[in-house]
């Protein structure tokens, strides 16, 4: 082969091999723009309110989002399940947060079509009592008793002679209406036996405080250092644990929602699904909330 066919082979050779690093390039660049254009950058401030049983696993999620996607801004505030779904339904905040589905919160039922309810997390709630009363478990029965007035002293459900204090919830409170659903059914509470307390950190205060007392709370707030705070009580024999709930051997328990009015959209869509992400799920459990994992 002469010196110049060489020299044209050389060419050849490299313009061949240019064309195809040039497309391999090509390539990696429209794959990091898909990835990119895959992976949304949520932006923007979500304001959300409403279930204080639901709260501190959703300000402990604002928290932790920021780390994921820095430029969006996450509020949380308490009022309880009803002023969150009849909020969100005015436009208030974006989410309502609540222990019951939106239809059973919403004051206007002409607003009731236009909201959904997103399924975060599960949530298991325990009767609580003050440490000096002397019962471990009560049934349903005795616990429909004792909210309705018909029950009136510990010993009548095998405890000492002390008279029972019940510390209720108001009407707009979600653990309220859990409760009547999940418990009362049907029967009438007596809320003029005893007192109420708005929010489930003020119901902790008032059992730990009050002799002989009774009431109802998240386990999202008998966790970590509070755990030992309270005595809580079975029902019917069975503990509030995940695998009860989840067995459906325990009956006190609901999802917890982040209601929004239409589907979420961008910067709500992106903490709504972070909140039930598997990522968070570990966080979800270490609170005292239900994975929807578990729940499936």
């Amino acid at each position: 082969m002469t010196s110049l066919r060489k020299i044209k082979w050389a060419l050849t050779i490299l313009l061949i091999a240019g064309s195809m690093t040039g497309c391999g390039n090509n390539a990696a660049k429209d794959d990091n723009q898909k990835g990119n254009k895959d992976k949304e950058n949520y932006s923007g401030t979500v304001n959300a309110a409403g279930s204080t049983a639901l709260q501190p696993l959703a300000e402990e999620a604002a928290n932790e989002i920021a780390g994921k996607y820095p430029d969006l801004s996450v509020t949380v505030q308490g009022g309880g399940s009803g002023t969150g779904v009849n909020q969100v339904a005015t436009g208030s905040v974006d989410i309502g947060n609540s222990d019951v589905p939106s239809a059973e919160k919403i004051a206007d039922k002409s607003k009731a079509n236009g909201l959904v309810d997103n399924k975060v997390a599960g949530i298991a709630f325990a009767i609580i009592v003050n440490k000096d009363v002397k019962v471990e478990s009560l049934t349903d029965q005795q616990i429909k008793g004792i909210f309705s007035g018909k029950i009136s002293n510990w010993s009548e459900v095998g405890g000492t002679s002390l008279k029972i204090n019940v510390i209720n919830r108001p009407a707009a409170s979600g653990t309220r209406a859990t409760f009547e659903k999940t418990i009362m059914k049907g029967t009438a509470i007596n809320d003029s036996i005893g007192t109420a307390q708005d929010s489930n950190g003020a119901v902790e205060k008032a059992v730990n405080t009050t002799p002989g007392s009774i009431s109802y709370l998240a386990m999202s707030y008998l966790v970590g250092e509070k755990k030992d705070s309270l005595k809580t009580l079975k029902i019917n024999g069975v503990e509030a644990t995940t695998d009860n709930v989840a067995n459906k051997k325990y009956p006190f328990w609901s999802y917890e929602y982040m209601i929004t009015k239409g589907n979420p959209q961008k910067g709500i869509k992106g903490y709504i699904d972070f909140v039930r992400s598997d990522d968070f799920a570990d966080k979800v459990t270490s609170m005292g909330y239900i994975p929807m994992s578990k729940l499936k």
